[in-house]
């Protein structure tokens, strides 16, 4: 079997790329807001409004699982690049991606500190499966992908009656959330790096998100392979097909329900996410391409997305603070609509951050410390 080799295509910014990457992240805020960054708890709040539900519903069906999937999707598309600019020069990147993701690692315990919920630790040992599957010919990285996308853990849950045991994350949850309500800054970050990755990690598995993710990783893998972000070939009829398609099968979802059927729930809700994160995805790329105004509009997203490490650092940090304890304490303090508001100025807050930063600097801070970092001699 012989192994891929680069096209030796140039590699051009991809400005709807980063664009998206805004999106994914700041969708991520406005979540992680809703949910009070993991703190949510409707008997210690006194004030509600009517319309605190029908928030959440809307958040949830639109942001959640999607906003991590094109994150996902593009650090895929991300690693082709930077792996197939390195080929186009004759040097194996492997080795190099491999402490790349070390440094993310330890970026993410780093992030863990502040919010329970990281999920940098979980892609840098996801990610390391893209070297060995980045060799294969784009055939069997596509049956690789399908196997991942159907869900083949929820599918044996389904078929062989086992089911996870939720008591271990209970617990992790439980924990976590005493030391976020009533413990101090160095309780909760100690307690975070004790239980937050055990919580996530079982949370994954009771969601589907551990194959999902390399899944998606993957599928931004091939997506670069095959140019689909570029406006060039027939790409934009295969966006309007991948985006008609998604859209019907996201229709019909929603129509017989099949997400609240409690037999296949497990298995067919994170592949309803995904036909929805598609219809997204597809949408923004074609009206990108084929409106002159979708640039124009989204070009703060784009500033947003190209310092998405930095602004998904910064989410945790100025999130936990304003709802934790130890800080704000807006947990006990704010319904969901209101929560979503300060989400909505969090977003706004970084990205004037964001547009000052690049006044000055080609790179987010985080982002020029870890291209630093992956590159240095040893």
């Amino acid at each position: 079997m012989q192994i891929y080799k680069t096209q030796g295509i140039k590699n051009s910014r991809i400005d709807v790329a980063d664009a998206l990457r805004g999106i994914a992240v700041a969708g991520i805020i406005l979540f992680h807001s809703v949910e009070h960054f993991n703190m949510y708890d409707s008997s210690l709040i006194q004030n509600t409004l009517a319309c605190d539900r029908t928030v959440f519903k809307v958040m949830q069906w639109l942001f959640s699982g999607k906003m991590y999937g094109i994150f996902a999707m593009l650090f895929g598309l991300s690693f082709f690049i930077m792996n197939d600019n390195q080929q186009q020069r004759g040097n194996n990147f492997s080795g190099r991606f491999a402490w790349r993701m070390v440094l993310l690692f330890i970026l993410g315990i780093v992030n863990t500190m502040f919010y329970d919920g990281d999920i940098l630790m979980s892609y840098a040992i996801y990610g390391l499966f893209l070297i060995p599957i980045s060799y294969l010919p784009s055939k069997y990285v596509w049956a690789i992908f399908g196997l991942l996308i159907i869900q083949p853990i929820e599918l044996y849950s389904m078929f062989s009656g086992w089911h996870i045991n939720m008591k271990a994350m209970g617990q992790a949850y439980s924990t976590m959330g005493v030391a976020h309500h009533n413990g101090t800054f160095i309780e909760n970050c100690l307690t975070n790096l004790r239980w937050g990755q055990v919580g996530n990690t079982l949370w994954y598995l009771a969601k589907g998100r551990h194959t999902q993710t390399i899944a998606l990783f993957i599928l931004g893998m091939l997506l670069g392979r095959t140019r689909m972000f570029y406006n060039e070939g027939n790409n934009l009829r295969k966006w309007a097909v991948i985006f008609f398609a998604s859209l019907g099968l996201v229709v019909l979802g929603s129509v017989f329900g099949i997400t609240s059927i409690r037999k296949i729930s497990a298995w067919i809700s994170p592949i309803y996410n995904f036909f929805i994160l598609m219809m997204i995805v597809s949408g923004v790329v074609l009206l990108w391409y084929k409106t002159s105004w979708c640039p124009k509009v989204l070009s703060s997203m784009r500033t947003f997305g190209k310092m998405s490490l930095t602004n998904y650092f910064l989410q945790s940090i100025i999130g936990c603070g304003l709802f934790c304890g130890y800080g704000f304490n807006l947990s006990a303090k704010l319904c969901i609509t209101y929560a979503l508001l300060v989400g909505i100025a969090m977003v706004v807050c970084q990205y004037i951050f964001c547009v000052l930063w690049f006044k000055k600097h080609d790179h987010g801070p985080l982002e020029a410390l870890w291209k630093k970092l992956t590159w240095i001699k040893f």
